[in-house]
């Protein structure tokens, strides 16, 4: 079963990235209201705890994600698994504010950090030639949950408590995930690559930069402005879904049957980003991947008709495709794969903080009276400034040889 090992690696990252959503904001996002009517908190109160819960895990992925250039892949995993359905498993277990932080802790640090980072990690380092495509079709996993889940887990909340549906999720996540893991990724190690004739796909001939070499290049900062525009600004968005429903008078299933618009074009966006990155490379398709997403917030601005809210998510979701293929294929591409782990650390641990940004602005925001078109236009800004900083280094973004 699955004899081709980079058939497997790809298999392993689907469903790593698929098991990812449980503590990715879209899905947290879904017990937001159920969560505040519990504990009697408001918007501003979740959106503090959900930032700094996650900024806290932002830390700890830093230290602990780095760990993967050093230990066996699937012991790695195994530990991740073991972390995940401890969290949903605790995640059902809220009662307090005080459990509530330790939750969304334990699910952002494990679920959105520790097993996106695992996934997309292994598939980093495993290929050279058909990276962009082999990334594309393991986030197809994230995108699969994006598009099923949202309108099961809203008709499932119709029928049953929240807090058991986090119980079955948990027993799910540790009985599926160690099985798949060991069929797939038992025997890889540290050093097995794509098997290429191509010389010229070859990482070795580029310089192997570790983390502490990543932070002194002023690159670094400016393709992370734009990597991280889209978390920050797609999290307010999942995490705030019921606030932007109540501005716009929209229906309570408009947002979730938007979603699948979302994951259309995110999957559509995917597979087509991973082809161009194995024909153009990452840094030619960098420029264009905030581009819809600041289209997105021009609708947010502009339009109130539920419609536009399949238009404003199908945007969102162009980038996501973009982002998910780009965000890790371009520090391979620049920064070679020899020391990824700790430079993918890094990155998902900015990533995970720029969520915790993006919650707490929205929630504070909200709380002081902003309107959904005013917080659009902050975004708007954002998303216009780091693109500018970007195409002005455009040329600049070539690896360095050996």
């Amino acid at each position: 079963m699955f004899k081709n090992l980079s058939l497997k690696v790809i298999i392993f990252g689907f469903i790593f990235t698929f098991f990812s959503s449980f503590g990715q904001s879209f899905f947290l996002g879904l017990f937001n209201s159920s969560i505040r009517n519990e504990l009697s908190i408001t918007h501003g109160q979740f959106g503090t705890i959900y930032a700094s819960a996650t900024l806290l895990s932002s830390i700890f992925l830093i230290w602990l994600g780095k760990k993967i250039d050093d230990i066996n892949i699937f012991k790695f995993a195994s530990f991740v698994i073991l972390l995940l359905s401890f969290s949903c498993f605790f995640f059902s277990k809220i009662s307090s504010i005080l459990i509530l932080f330790i939750a969304i802790f334990l699910m952002r640090f494990s679920g959105q950090g520790m097993m996106s980072h695992t996934a997309t990690t292994t598939i980093s380092r495993y290929f050279t030639k058909s990276r962009g495509k082999a990334l594309s079709t393991g986030w197809f996993g994230l995108s699969t949950a994006e598009f099923i889940l949202p309108v099961l887990i809203i008709y499932l909340l119709s029928i049953y408590n929240w807090k058991n549906i986090w119980m079955v999720i948990s027993g799910i996540v540790i009985i599926f995930l160690p099985i798949a893991s060991y069929l797939l990724i038992k025997n890889l190690n540290l050093d097995s690559r794509e098997v290429t004739t191509d010389e010229n796909s070859n990482d070795e001939n580029i310089k192997q930069w570790k983390r502490i070499e990543v932070i002194k290049d002023y690159r670094f900062y400016i393709i992370c402005a734009n990597m991280l525009a889209m978390p920050w600004i797609a999290t307010g968005v999942f995490v705030y879904q019921s606030f932007i429903l109540e501005q716009k008078n929209w229906g309570p299933y408009v947002i979730a049957q938007s979603f699948m618009t979302y994951s259309i074009l995110s999957v559509i966006t995917l597979f087509i980003a991973g082809y161009l990155i194995d024909k153009f490379t990452s840094k030619k398709l960098l420029i264009y991947m905030n581009i819809p997403l600041l289209l997105a917030a021009g609708v947010l601005f502009y339009f109130k008709s539920p419609i536009s809210s399949f238009v404003f998510l199908g945007l969102i979701g162009i980038s996501n495709g973009l982002a998910n293929v780009l965000g890790s294929s371009t520090w391979a591409e620049i920064y070679g794969v020899r020391y990824i782990g700790s430079i993918k650390a890094l990155t998902t641990a900015l990533m995970v903080f720029s969520t915790a940004f993006g919650t707490a602005m929205f929630g504070f925001l909200i709380d002081i009276g902003f309107s959904v078109e005013q917080i659009s236009t902050i975004s708007g800004l954002y998303i216009s400034t780091s693109l500018v900083l970007l195409f002005v280094i455009r040329n600049k973004l070539n690896p360095t040889k050996e």
